[in-house]
This record gives C-alpha cells, sequence and structure tokens, in this order.
C-alpha cells in the first residue's frame, strides 16, 4: 500500500466523467488498498479515484455513526457508483475538499439517499445513507462526474475566514 498524491484544481482529471470499472483484479485491489491509505493519511472521511489521478468509477468513505462517538468508523468501498433514491428533504451543510485545501463552501443535498455499485470484488451492494453519511457518498460520487464542490456552493470561503467552523472534507 502507498498514500498517493491527491489531485488539486486545476489538474483535467478532476473535470472528467471517470470510466466505469470492470475489471476487479489486482491492480484494482491496489488502488483501492492505495486510496484508503491516502484518504487515512489525509486524513479525510472520502477519497474518489480520479482524486489520486485515477479516471475510473470508485470511492472510499470512512465515516463513523454520528450517533455512537464509541463505535469505530465504517469502510465503505463502491465502484459503479449510482444515487438510485433520494428523498425530497434537502439540507444546506458546510464542505471541503482535499483536492481544494483552504477552501470551504455552503451546499445543499439530499438528507438521505440509497445508492447502489459493487464492493472492492465486483459484488452488488446497496447502501441506504442519511445525515453527513449521505453527504458524504453525494460529495464523492460528484467527483465520479466531474463536478466539484464549488460548482453547487451558495458560498465559498477561505478556511482561514472561518476558524473556529469545523468544516468535513473529503
Amino acid at each position: 500500500m502507498a498514500v498517493r498524491e491527491i489531485k488539486c484544481l486545476p489538474t483535467e482529471v478532476l473535470r472528467k466523467k471517470a470510466r466505469k470499472i470492470n475489471d476487479f483484479g489486482a491492480d484494482f485491489q491496489t488502488l483501492v488498498d492505495d486510496m484508503v491509505e491516502t484518504l487515512r493519511s489525509a486524513p479525510g472521511v472520502g477519497l474518489a479515484a480520479p482524486q489520486v489521478n485515477v479516471s475510473q468509477r470508485v470511492i472510499v468513505v470512512e465515516y463513523g455513526d454520528e450517533n455512537d462517538e464509541e463505535a469505530p468508523p465504517k469502510l465503505f468501498v463502491v465502484a459503479n457508483t449510482e444515487i438510485i433514491h433520494t428523498s425530497e428533504e434537502t439540507v444546506l451543510g458546510t464542505e471541503g475538499c482535499l483536492s481544494i485545501p483552504g477552501f470551504a463552501g455552503e451546499v445543499t443535498r439530499w438528507s438521505e439517499i440509497t445508492l447502489k455499485g459493487q464492493n472492492r470484488r465486483g459484488k452488488p451492494v446497496k447502501i441506504k445513507a442519511k445525515g453527513w453519511l449521505a453527504r458524504i457518498f453525494q460529495h464523492e460520487i460528484d467527483h465520479l462526474d466531474g463536478t466539484l464542490f464549488i460548482d453547487r456552493a451558495e458560498k465559498v470561503w477561505k478556511i482561514e475566514e472561518e476558524p473556529d467552523k469545523p468544516v468535513p472534507v473529503d
């Protein structure tokens, strides 16, 4: 496993739609392992393959239960991710991004989503997420389509402008 360089704007791969994954072999497994190590090293709560300069549709998310601070964070690896259901309710929240360091923004996201995809071995998965976990998944899935939080943000600012405001980053 290796920590990969996280690409920042204006790196072109961040603005392209990532390719579907068909081969879940050794190269893909190495990519996933490296993405997990990179995510933990950053540190962040989510990472999409384009952020490490790989145009493939895979995300890793590691996030704990917001209602149980004692529980260890859960790791999700989802390839070929697709949102299949959304709540009607949306929520405005603050986001940051490892690919846009030093900035945060207010972004409206669905409060609950259901997504489907494949796990790291290529087996089908379906995940229901709400709250911050739903926000993280939406942020990472956007990366797979070349969309960044600043494209959706109602307001963007330098983090130094509001140093006491906690900012979740992917």
